[in-house]
């Protein structure tokens, strides 16, 4: 397959460093600028509602990986570098599963990386340099700067630019140059002086980032460099990309920049990166059976455990269970051991051991989205509806665009056949996961089959009646 680096000033841009992961550090006394009053024309709730709707978008038009194991660990990554910012919640973090490295954001608070990026990197450090760099952007509003600059083009023309450059960047490329077509020439010329300054400013708010929150700054220079090199492999770089250049300036400047920092201690992570990258290599069928056994056969724990999900996704579960038996003798603790031991014993059937095998460790990380959702998978296909709901709402109510959540909820409530509001639960959980996955129109065609099944309940009709004004006011956005 085609390896394609996409490069975007402003709306999209790509990086991947390298270094190693800390834990130990002292932050550098950088300060980061504060964006004052010339971000007034477009205000955080209307990047949100932006950033929300090219959510949907990415989740309809776009192949996810949706595992919440694997979307966890990049979470608290992105977490750990959004604490170091002034924004608010963010609006989520996806992964596309896509073997080109690339990574985007988006205004409100939306990161997206392809699996490519994770298992091109060498270790969490290189993740962290594309999510300081991209959170640099957002911190900074550069979609909202830009748009002023830009005196009166559509921010939502930029977000048009963002979903088109992801599309184009898969199979579909006719796709997303059809959605590109309209705002590309009417930016090009005003953007790419402007948009040079704005990767200087990312590039070293970036690294200040990821100095406080224990990553090194090396890493964006490391990348820098790496991209260079790779620059005479790419088949494709569409013009937009090419009036953004890495310029040798570009590079030393940050390489001088990195070096203003104080070391930072290495820390032990490679293992627990390694697991990560193979299981994505599993998972996003970017590898082969013997590709897997090479590395399983050493009795590497990362190998291992990424036999057994390789062959767990194939339902070869009697294969499946060796390998993770092995595993529980490498690493017996980690958490990713107990997921797949339930959801082999699901897929055999055995209800009451799959149950066992995730309970205590769900009990003693009640907070483990990861965790927490396998238990109530097993709860559902034990008919125990109300105690997976349960589980489930505790991190839907913080999220409401969990569509893994609202997905579960949706079985639960299909399960819970003693309740006289079943079917306008199972419609209601329905329409939301529709919505979050970019299907607003069905969305909105579910809700209103479940209005109509709740009119002689007021409290429930009238909030659907409330959700229901909301999608359909949202729907209008046009990207």
């Amino acid at each position: 397959m085609k390896r394609i680096l996409l490069t975007i000033s402003l709306c999209f841009s790509t990086a991947w460093s390298s270094a190693e992961g800390f834990h130990t550090f002292t932050p550098s006394q950088f300060v980061v600028p504060e964006i004052g009053g010339g971000v007034g024309i477009i205000d955080q709730q209307r990047e949100k509602m932006i950033g929300e709707k090219v959510y949907r978008q990415i989740q309809n038009q776009l192949p996810l990986i949706h595992d919440p194991w694997l979307e966890d660990h990049f979470m608290v990554l992105f977490s750990q570098l959004l604490s170091q910012t002034q924004l608010g919640q963010p609006i989520g973090l996806l992964i596309v599963s896509d073997p080109q490295i690339n990574a985007f954001a988006v205004p409100g608070g939306l990161f997206a990386l392809n699996t490519g990026m994770i298992t091109s990197a060498r270790n969490m450090d290189e993740v962290a340099g594309v999510m300081g760099h991209e959170i640099a952007h957002v911190a900074q509003r550069h979609y909202s700067r830009s748009k002023e600059a830009f005196k009166g083009q559509s921010l939502l023309a930029l977000a048009g630019i963002i979903v088109g450059a992801a599309l184009a960047a898969t199979s579909d490329g006719d796709a997303g140059g059809a959605v590109m077509l309209g705002t590309q020439a009417a930016l090009m010329d005003k953007q790419l002086s402007y948009s040079r300054d704005q990767e200087r400013e990312a590039d070293r708010i970036g690294m200040q980032f990821m100095d406080r929150a224990g990553y090194n700054p090396q890493a964006m220079a490391d990348f820098f460099e790496s991209m260079n090199r790779s620059t005479s492999q790419l088949s494709f770089l569409p013009d937009f990309w090419l009036t953004h250049p890495l310029t040798t300036e570009r590079m030393s400047e940050a390489r001088l920049r990195a070096k203003q920092f104080p070391p930072i201690p290495y820390s032990n992570t490679r293992q627990e990166f390694a697991i990560l990258k193979w299981y994505t290599y599993v998972i996003s069928d970017q590898v082969s059976e013997e590709q897997v056994l090479v590395l399983a056969k050493q009795k590497n724990i990362a190998g291992t455990l990424a036999a057994s999900a390789f062959y767990l996704k194939r339902g070869d579960y009697d294969k499946a269970q060796q390998w993770l038996d092995i595993s529980k003798e490498l690493k017996p603790s980690h958490n990713l051991i107990s997921i797949l031991q339930a959801s082999i014993l699901l897929g055999q059937n055995k209800l009451d051991d799959a149950y066992q095998a995730i309970v205590s460790k769900q009990r003693i990380m009640p907070e483990n989205r990861a965790l927490a959702y396998k238990l109530a998978e097993v709860l559902i296909r034990q008919n125990k509806a109300k105690d997976a709901e349960k589980i489930i709402n505790s991190f839907v109510t913080k999220n409401y665009r969990d569509v893994t959540g609202w997905q579960l909820l949706q079985q639960a409530a299909s399960m819970d056949k003693q309740n006289p509001m079943r079917t306008v639960n199972v419609l209601r959980y329905r329409a939301e996961s529709q919505y979050w996955s970019g299907q607003e129109e069905n969305a909105i065609k579910s809700l209103l089959h479940a209005q109509r099944l709740a009119k002689n309940n007021e409290s429930a009709s009238t909030k659907i009646s409330e959700r229901l004004k909301v999608m359909q006011s949202e729907r209008q956005l046009r990207i």
